[in-house]
């Protein structure tokens, strides 16, 4: 996470036109922090999906065409219904 992070704040600082207002190493403890709220909801879009593939009348095997098009049916609700 912290290589990522790094990556991120050294490419908005070699952007034309943006300037860091707080110290490199400040922004990237925020990336990260983002960073880490985005996996931390991902992780629950991911998991309310696949309970919602459980919770039908017959088992959907992981990995059938099926499931596939229902784990992204219900992961984009998820995600519409975080407003992200």
């Amino acid at each position: 996470m912290n290589v990522l992070a790094r990556a991120v704040t050294e490419a908005l600082a070699a952007m034309e036109g943006v300037k860091l207002l707080k110290e490199k190493n400040t922004v990237r403890l925020e990336v990260r922090r983002l960073l880490e709220e985005l996996l931390a909801q991902e992780k629950k879009i991911d998991l309310e999906a696949r309970r919602k593939i459980e919770s039908q009348k017959r088992t959907i095997l992981e990995g059938s065409q099926e499931w596939d098009i229902l784990y992204r049916k219900y992961y984009n609700e998820a995600v519409k219904k975080l407003g992200i």
